[in-house]
């Protein structure tokens, strides 16, 4: 059976091969609760909820697959993926950072509340459903690719940014439903969009200061992860997307 073992780094190591998610979960809560504050977690497969309700400032390194919902309800911790992760990442993620030098699934940042996620590739559908902003937190999704349909569905409140950095030369990007029943929150998006791409409920506007400001500091943060060039990706044009109702469906539920 695998164990826990600590190098000579000072990094805890658990080779996950083999370990079903729930002990996975069960050793990495025992090292936190026992101090440890930096864990590498090698040969992950698709094990579910690592990270989940983790509210230590521990720094995770994750060499694999993680399976859906990586650092759910997390409130505090760092977790770094070095390769892909699937879906749910940062689901009602409180506080904390997700950084993946890879692709994310779908319904990454599901009711995020606080916290940062950076995903270096593209990511899947619904990225930012439901995030929001709660007793002064604003969660934080940077995307560096680009993302599918759905993005920022029925966003309340937060930031997030898509850099289309995976898309060729000219190319535009192919999400369609962009902002539907959005209701709070921006969405910043770095390349071509067309406005039948756009939910009903979205506004197109021009950035003003505060938003470029917002943009450096994302942008920074984007590029001290994944070694980009900053200047070089704020030349590019962006697109701020905005709500234009707080309440979209309140009609329909008026009587």
């Amino acid at each position: 059976m695998p164990e826990i073992n600590v190098s000579t780094a000072d990094m805890l190591s658990l080779d996950a091969r083999g370990l079903h998610y729930k002990e996975l979960n069960a050793r990495l809560r025992e090292a936190v609760a026992e101090g440890a504050t930096d864990i590498e977690l090698r040969n992950v497969f698709g094990q579910r909820y690592i990270g989940t309700d983790l509210d230590k400032p521990v720094n995770i390194h994750i060499y694999g697959t993680p399976g859906n919902d990586l650092g759910a309800f997390m409130d505090g911790p760092r977790i770094v993926v070095h390769g892909n992760a699937q879906d749910g990442c940062g689901n009602t993620m409180n506080e904390g950072e997700i950084v993946i030098h890879g692709h994310a699934g779908d319904i990454l940042g599901l009711s995020a509340r606080g916290g940062r996620i950076f995903v270096r590739e593209d990511v899947g559908y619904r990225v930012g459903i439901h995030m929001k902003e709660y007793q002064g937190k604003r969660p934080l999704v940077v995307v560096g690719g680009t993302a599918q349909d759905f993005l920022g569905e029925y966003m309340a409140g937060g930031v997030l940014v898509v850099l289309g950095l995976t898309l060729k030369e000219g190319e535009a990007h192919r999400a369609s439903y962009i902002g539907t029943g959005m209701h709070g929150g921006v969405i910043y998006l770095r390349g071509q969009v067309q406005p039948y791409q756009l939910g009903k409920e979205v506004g197109v506007a021009e950035l003003g200061e505060a938003d470029r400001g917002v943009l450096e500091e994302a942008v920074g943060q984007f590029c001290a992860h994944f070694g980009y060039d900053a200047g070089e990706i704020l030349k590019t044009p962006f697109s701020k997307l905005f709500p234009l109702y707080l309440r979209p469906y309140g009609r329909l539920y008026a009587y």
